[in-house]
């Protein structure tokens, strides 16, 4: 595997379990010193340096960027991948879990790039990696409160990408389809037939089965990669042709 990585320093929000922890590894693996920002700072493992994070909290992300650069002496790369879930249709949230959930997703998001930029701005490879969602672009049943969180973000990326382009630091987005993580591993759980609504998950994948962690973070490495200085303001779809695949069944 090539180490176009070595030398620079990552920091991944929520990188302690499910795609973060995925994307931890794969740039580790590529030679970056990856810095893993996480409610459960106490369940990153070696190699990644675990820092409590909370993204819905201003001070928190200021002082875990701070962290990372007051031990590692810079700050490369950039993984906003934290977020939280919200299920039901326009009338199944209040307010105040409307106003929880955008905090954390697209404002969480925000913070984490605010905070890290001084820093990115100094180096001269400088990528942010934004996490939003197939259903940023799909109109999935049950999810309007995140689904719009997961919008927030794309525009985002591309509005970012714009005003950061004569500071050199490029910012990309990946749009997962439904992964196998803990966290979907959860929302089966509390299904009434779990095997079924996992079949149901999988059948709405044109490949068939949900997209594997693994497969994101080789998407996100590509995008921060050192070596991508062309690939800026692309929102990458790895959800196995959800998007964009119509096959006939």
């Amino acid at each position: 595997m090539s180490q176009n990585f070595e030398g620079l320093v990552a920091a991944v929000t929520g990188g302690a379990s499910g795609l973060g922890k995925a994307i931890a590894d794969e740039l580790a693996a590529r030679g970056a010193t990856v810095y893993c920002l996480d409610l459960d700072a106490a369940a990153v493992g070696h190699p990644h340096t675990g820092i409590r994070c909370d993204i819905g909290d201003d001070d928190s992300v200021r002082a875990a960027i701070a962290e990372v650069v007051a031990g590692a002496g810079r700050l490369d790369v950039v993984v906003a991948n934290a977020g939280i879930g919200a299920q039901g249709d326009v009338s199944a949230n209040d307010d105040a879990e409307w106003m929880r959930v955008l905090n954390v997703n697209v404002i969480g998001s925000a913070r984490t790039v605010r905070h890290a930029l001084p820093h990115l701005e100094k180096s001269p490879a400088a990528a942010v990696v934004l996490t939003s969602s197939i259903a940023a672009w799909a109109g999935l049943p049950q999810r309007v409160l995140y689904s719009a969180s997961k919008g927030a973000v794309s525009a985002m990326t591309l509005a970012m990408a714009t005003d950061f382009l004569p500071r050199g630091i490029r910012v990309n987005a990946v749009a997962p389809g439904t992964a196998d993580t803990p966290w979907v591993g959860r929302l089966l759980d509390t299904a009434a037939d779990p095997n079924a609504e996992r079949a149901a998950l999988e059948s709405r994948q044109p490949s068939g089965r949900l997209v594997q962690p693994q497969e994101v973070a080789e998407a996100v490495a590509y995008l921060a990669s050192p070596t991508s200085t062309s690939t800026n303001g692309v929102i990458l779809a790895v959800d196995g042709g959800m998007y964009s695949l119509r096959p006939r069944r």
